[in-house]
């Protein structure tokens, strides 16, 4: 039986049905806003694995080209691996469903959430969220949401709620919140600067609409919904449970402590070694040693959370708002265009920024539309960066690390008219132990005006947590830098990037639900106050762009008449493919008469602007010329002065004294300065050969 539940969303309305489609799935809703439709199927493995400490869940969020009306570009006429746009979405969906989903479910759960049917108007990702948890809601998957997302952009002092492309393309702020009727949990954005208190006005914003859109699937669930599969929970208990902890807690308070991420760790190994070897006999059980190896994170958890709310202190011996040291340094690399060593603890962003033209940039085929970007940002994590042995891949993280250092820096990088550049900055983590993401986003700035980009204001970010006893929250603790330690083991990871006078890029994850806006005020203003600290160290190293680097390529432009585009171009594009040759340069030509010349250095590509300003422009007498003696005839020869034009100089005006061959003097292809004595009412070009060696002679 078909079933559907609707909801008025701006001037259109919302659909979620199921019943029709995909039945063979746990669960399948087919959702419409507007012209947009995301079709979202769950499916569940029928093998159960007890005992697994994580969920085994995967979201492939996938667009498909037929539904923009277009088909995809490229040899292959069909859908391939997963661009970063869908990995993106993919990890919206993701993060707030994940913590959801029981552990001892011991099932793999794969989510697929398909936009069919784009209008143009409507976003997909954010239906995209909406339709995977109704599609788990109503399926027989044990799920404790379900959740709603909602777009939040701010512009001329108003807060717009799932605004359209237009619309958003002038935000001053664009958010995507996610959560439960309980709070959000999970933010994620960018903005021009803008304050905190704006960034809390639109989470504000946000809730009343997620909870409403939570109460729709269960309206959905009500009607349709599966009874919920059982869970598999272990019975077995870890024996020796008092004893193990009795023994341990002692050595791993003082393992927990050590100072350094490889010191700590090799500790805590320690301990865990030599207490199992005295149980040996008893972990030789894989359910036990699963058991034993969850007591010691229990451990070390209250360890930590312990600590910080009852002392203030940390496992490397800061306080709640200290930032660890930080060095910087530029120009690392002899060759590339820019580069900068950003350091903040045990977490290293080697980023370096290399300068390139317009062919360079960035081309995107997407169902949206063609686009193409001319600041790109790309970020690695090998396994070295955390003394671990793998394989050099790009996965979703490094998709969306990399997305979020680059939303944070692009507000600042000029426009293509005052910096003519394409801008590719490479993040290379060396070492990890915490926020390697925002380490990109400070090195990425220093390695940017190190290349000579005229940024609008220097950019930093940081990385805060919250540790917090319970769900009263009577005590908590917002800490500024946190460790990896303190991510895993912390309530809250929020990113907050931007300059001196607001924010710019910004992503949140919280694990406990109901975070008051007290303390999100608190962790950002503690969030500015380590933003401004780190400025002050980046600006003691660099605070203004250098000269840009000799390897890089030499970029000039001027603006034509439109009407000019055509002689400059040449039929069949011989004339600007002959300045191409003879200035071993490129020229780019834009629709409303901007030329972009690109040299590999300052000379050839000053020659080639003058060269297309002289095609460019009428003949001026007066001027003189390097024109190409084409042919020769007795009464004088025909030099082209410009692609295309081409004048007399008459046997006379080759000397002062008599010639009696003109070839005495030219040769067919000799290139010669000539000076245009007049254009005559015919349009024809009277040059001079003597008198343009006299003037250049005199200079």
């Amino acid at each position: 039986m078909v079933e559907r539940v609707t909801s008025k969303i701006g001037d259109a309305e919302l659909i979620l049905e199921t019943g029709k489609i995909g039945k063979q799935a746990n669960g399948c809703v087919y959702a419409q806003l507007g012209g947009t439709v995301v079709i979202a199927t769950v499916c569940a493995s029928s093998e159960v694995r007890e005992g697994l400490d994580f969920v085994p869940v995967t979201v492939d969020y996938n667009e498909k080209f037929y539904a923009a009306g277009k088909i995809p570009g490229g040899f292959v006429k069909r859908e391939g691996r997963p661009k970063d746009k869908e990995i993106l979405v993919s990890r919206l969906i993701d993060r707030p469903m994940r913590p959801l989903f029981h552990k001892e479910f011991g099932r793999e759960l794969q989510i697929v959430p398909t936009c069919v049917s784009i209008d143009g108007v409507n976003p997909p990702d954010i239906l995209a969220v909406i339709a995977s948890s109704a599609a788990v809601t109503i399926s027989d998957i044990p799920f404790d949401g379900p959740v709603a997302g909602v777009r939040v952009i701010y512009n001329n002092g108003e807060y717009i709620l799932n605004p359209t492309y237009s619309q958003m393309e002038k935000a001053e702020l664009e958010i995507v919140v996610a959560g439960t009727k309980d709070g959000f949990t999970m933010v994620e954005g960018g903005a021009k600067e803008v304050s905190e208190d704006i960034m809390l006005g639109a989470l504000a914003k946000a809730q009343d609409f997620i909870r409403d859109m939570c109460v729709l699937q269960e309206q959905l669930c009500v009607k349709c919904g599966k009874e919920k599969l059982p869970l598999a929970p272990l019975d077995v208990q870890l024996e020796n449970a008092a004893a193990i902890e009795e023994e341990a807690i002692p050595l791993m308070q003082e393992a927990c402590f050590k100072k350094g991420k490889q010191a700590r760790g090799n500790a805590v190994k320690e301990v865990k070694s030599k207490i199992a070897e005295k149980y040996a006999e008893q972990l030789s059980d894989e359910i036990q040693k699963k058991l034993f190896d969850s007591l010691f994170d229990d451990i070390q958890y209250n360890l930590l959370r312990k600590s910080i709310l009852e002392k203030g202190l940390r496992i490397d011996g800061r306080g709640t708002e200290d930032i660890r040291p930080i060095t910087c340094e530029i120009n690392v690399l002899p060759r590339p265009h820019g580069s900068a060593l950003f350091t903040r603890g045990e977490t290293q962003s080697l980023a370096i920024t290399t300068l390139g033209t317009s062919m360079d940039e960035q081309v995107y085929d997407d169902i949206e539309g063609d686009r193409s970007e001319n600041f790109i940002l790309h970020y690695n994590f090998p396994p070295y960066s955390v003394g671990e042995v793998g394989k050099l891949t790009t996965g979703r993280r490094e998709i969306g690390h990399g997305n979020l250092a680059r939303r944070s820096l692009a507000p600042m990088i000029p426009s293509r008219d005052e910096f003519p550049y394409t801008i590719r900055v490479v993040s290379e983590i060396m070492e990890s132990n915490g926020s390697s993401s925002q380490a990109s986003t400070c090195g990425g700035c220093l390695s940017l005006l190190a290349a000579g980009v005229p940024m609008k204001k220097m950019v930093a970010g940081i990385a805060m947590g919250l540790i917090t006893d319970g769900p009263q929250y009577k005590k908590y603790a917002i800490l500024s830098d946190i460790l990896g330690e303190e991510d895993h083991l912390g309530d809250m990871d929020f990113k907050v990037a931007g300059t001196r006078d607001g924010i710019t890029g910004f992503q949140m994850d919280i694990k406990i639900a109901g975070v008051s806006m007290d303390i999100m005020r608190k962790a950002l203003d503690q969030a500015k106050r380590g933003r401004n600290h780190i400025l002050d160290i980046m600006e003691q190293c660099i605070s203004k762009p250098q000269p840009i680097s000799p390897y890089a390529p030499k970029i000039d432009s001027l603006k034509i008449s439109v009407d000019k585009i055509g002689a400059l171009i040449g039929p069949g594009g011989k004339n600007i493919k002959a300045l191409c040759s003879q200035y071993n340069v490129k020229i780019n030509t834009d629709e409303d008469g901007t030329v972009t010349i690109y040299g590999q250095n300052g000379k050839n590509t000053d020659a080639a602007k003058q060269a297309v300003k002289a095609i460019c422009e009428d003949p001026e007498p007066g001027t003189i010329y390097n024109g190409t003696v084409k042919r020769i005839m007795e009464f004088g020869a025909f030099i082209e002065i410009l692609p295309g034009k081409e004048g007399l100089c008459h046997i006379s005006k080759l000397s002062r004294q008599r010639v009696e061959k003109v070839t005495d003097v030219l040769k067919e292809g000799q290139i010669v300065p000539v000076k245009l004595l007049e254009v005559d009412k015919m349009g024809r070009l009277n040059l001079s050969y003597i008198d343009a060696i006299e003037e250049t002679s005199k200079k």
